[in-house]
């Protein structure tokens, strides 16, 4: 009897596996961090066999330590950090290149010739999503033109494209497996988001071969079976990018239900249905997820850049801590920002303003200021432009949100949590399982396989460990995000456009 799923979740910054019981409970878990490598300002890169060596690793740990084997294991998921794009050789298995990651912005010059021709809404009613350096399609146009032989390679078929979920997916299964789910696939900006298909308009207008692309599947259904060692004969069942991952770990399953994640980033997801809401407030309309053959649902989402990455950066290139936990017992030195204010717009603004001309503002700074109001500003950064993607959410909707469920590193501290709720006058709510993301992929394969009965056996399992609730008077609230506001502005436009 296999009474453990596996969940491979591999982020922006590290690559875990945790394994889950029948009840949803973490039995094991092992995480090991990778290289973030900055070749020039704007670049950001992964080394993608690097991501594969600390795959294999996180697995023999985890499964390790609880003297566990491949039979023990009724199938795993695979929740991943989603746009990251890698360009493999299918007959080697070698990446042709670093995996250039989602927050690299090299792709700017093809943003603004693409532009010319029908603006950034160019493809948003097919895609759901406008020209931006974030997405997939461009990047993998950039490794075509740049990296020689590529794209008669491309064609041929020779050279694949996945992004980080199907290239772990074809390493697990010794190349016998190219995959996406549509999750994913929403992300390159090369899918219909209503046939759940490559779009040939799309391919041609990025200029991207059709054979390089991965089959797109639905986001829980049995793949095929691992041939690495570790997991031999372990089914594959459920692939999510990490954000939808975390909508479905919070069992957000009715429309209107929302999460917000606190990672290197926040992204924040509603559930709105079996049809795809379009965006007029700056949001993305993306797949939420597909359950084996049940309709596709879809959601609006909220993507910021720089939230848990603005903690690291104090950390490293500031030595303003020594971790990262340290920030929250920095901030608490002081009573409040002391007018400080501090736009994290490292490589430009996401939802909902896509301002690629913008840069990072510390807004508001005296003679009186002192760490502690830098560390306080920078948490608060995080809830600001939390309230900014909720409003705008509200308006595209026209659902109000009136809990925010949360997830993700940063949800630990407190003083953040609190002041969330403080700055959106409503709820916050942390679940007592924190690794939603890997949760969501658990879900995904275990209903597959049959592991879990359905969506009200999930819910059943999710459970509130804390609740914030807003003490902070209106005038001071409005005073606060009027200050935010301008300090925003002043981060625009920084770079002229496209520069």
């Amino acid at each position: 009897m296999s009474n453990y799923i596996g969940a491979i979740d591999q982020g922006t910054t590290s690559t875990r596996f945790i394994i889950f019981d029948r009840s949803g409970r973490i039995v094991a878990v092992s995480q090991k961090e990778h290289e973030q490598i900055y070749p020039q300002p704007g670049w950001v890169e992964h080394d993608a066999n690097e991501i594969w060596r600390r795959t294999q690793d996180v697995i023999e740990e985890a499964l390790e330590q609880r003297s566990l084997r491949a039979a023990d294991l009724a199938a795993i998921g695979i929740t991943n950090q989603r746009e990251t794009t890698v360009v493999w050789d299918r007959q080697t298995g070698q990446p042709v290149y670093n995996a250039l990651v989602w927050q690299d912005t090299r792709v700017d010059s093809y943003v603004s010739e693409l532009a010319r021709n029908g603006g950034l809404d160019r493809f948003r009613s097919k895609t759901g999503l406008p020209l931006t350096t974030y997405f997939s399609a461009l990047k993998i146009r950039w490794i075509l033109d740049n990296v020689p032989g590529v794209r008669e390679r491309a064609e041929s078929g020779d050279a694949l494209f996945g992004n980080i979920d199907s290239y772990l997916v074809w390493n697990l299964t010794g190349g016998r497996l190219h995959v996406t789910d549509c999750t994913n696939a929403s992300r390159t900006q090369l899918m219909d988001l209503r046939t759940l298909a490559w779009d040939r308009e799309l391919l041609d207008a990025f200029q991207i071969p059709g054979a390089m692309l991965p089959r797109i599947a639905s986001s829980s259904e049995v793949y095929g079976d691992i041939t690495l060692d570790s997991l031999k004969g372990v089914p594959i069942a459920g692939i999510l990018g990490d954000q939808q991952a975390a909508l479905v770990g919070q069992t957000c399953f009715k429309t209107g239900e929302a999460k917000n994640t606190y990672g290197t980033g926040c992204f924040l997801l509603m559930n709105t249905g079996p049809t795809p809401v379009q965006s007029t407030c700056g949001l993305l309309t993306t797949v939420a997820y597909q359950i084996g053959d049940q309709p596709a649902v879809y959601a609006l989402e909220g993507s910021v850049a720089i939230t848990g990455a603005l903690v690291q950066w104090l950390r490293d290139n500031f030595g303003l801590i020594a971790s990262s936990s340290e920030i929250e017992t920095l901030a608490r030195t002081v009573k409040d920002n002391g007018g400080v204010y501090f736009v994290p717009a490292f490589s430009g603004l996401f939802a909902p303003y896509w301002k690629s001309g913008a840069r990072g503002v510390i807004a508001g700074l005296t003679r009186f200021t002192n760490k502690g109001h830098l560390a306080r500003a920078a948490l608060e950064a995080t809830a600001f432009q939390t309230r900014d993607v909720v409003e705008a959410m509200e308006k595209d909707a026209g659902i109000p949100v009136d809990i925010l469920r949360t997830d993700g590193g940063m949800v630990e501290n407190d003083l953040l949590m609190q002041f969330q709720s403080d700055i959106l006058n409503r709820p916050v709510v942390r679940p007592a399982i924190k690794e939603t993301t890997a949760q969501g992929a658990c879900y995904a394969a275990g209903l597959a396989v049959g592991f879990f009965k359905d969506y009200d056996e999930l819910r059943s399992r999710w459970a509130v460990d804390q609740t914030w609730k807003p003490n902070m008077e209106s005038a001071q609230r409005e005073a606060m995000y009027g200050s935010w506001k301008k300090a925003v502005t002043r981060s625009f436009d920084w770079l002229d456009e496209h520069e």
